[in-house]
């Protein structure tokens, strides 16, 4: 191998790095937690599944600390996050014990719903497959709500990039 050749990166490096500049959606997940308090966490991998019936994908750690609470209750809350949100973003990255302290929320029966996010979407755990270190969750829309708002985004590890539209907003 000459000074000029490189050996190639092991693969694992050569993912993570293609994933990070893989632009994505930034959603907070909430459910209820056993003992009755909400919880959540912050998802970049999600994605439209299908629309009959209405059906997300997502995929979750298995080391997140709701990622139990995720495949033992049957209803959870996605709320995908508008340009504004980044704080909301960073609270629900981190560790904190209470994500919600200082939000506007509040229990849309049994799943916590955060006010004032550009997208809810109520849904119904259909399917969870584990695979590596995640698992991916298909959930069933069963209600929704949406909002003005520029969304933001997830790309090369920064939840405060944002995406701006040239041109009109298309009505819903």
């Amino acid at each position: 191998m000459t000074t000029r050749e490189r050996a190639a990166p092991p693969v694992a490096e050569v993912f993570t790095e293609a994933m990070a500049r893989l632009v994505s959606g930034v959603a907070v997940v909430t459910v209820r937690r056993p003992d009755g308090t909400p919880g959540g966490l912050l998802v970049s991998s999600i994605c439209s599944y299908s629309v009959r019936p209405p059906s997300l994908l997502m995929s979750i750690g298995r080391k997140s600390r709701s990622y139990r609470t995720l495949l033992r209750e049957a209803e959870f809350g996605v709320h995908l996050l508008g340009a504004e949100d980044c704080q909301v973003a960073r609270v629900f990255a981190g560790h904190g014990d209470d994500k919600f302290a200082g939000l506007d929320w509040g229990w849309e029966e049994t799943v916590p719903r955060l006010h004032g996010m550009p997208v809810y979407l109520r849904c119904l755990r259909r399917r969870v497959f584990e695979h590596g270190d995640h698992a991916v969750v298909i959930g069933e829309v069963t209600r929704g709500g949406l909002a003005d708002g520029e969304p933001l985004v997830y790309y090369r590890r920064a939840l405060d990039w944002r995406l701006t539209f040239a041109g009109p907003t298309p009505s819903p």
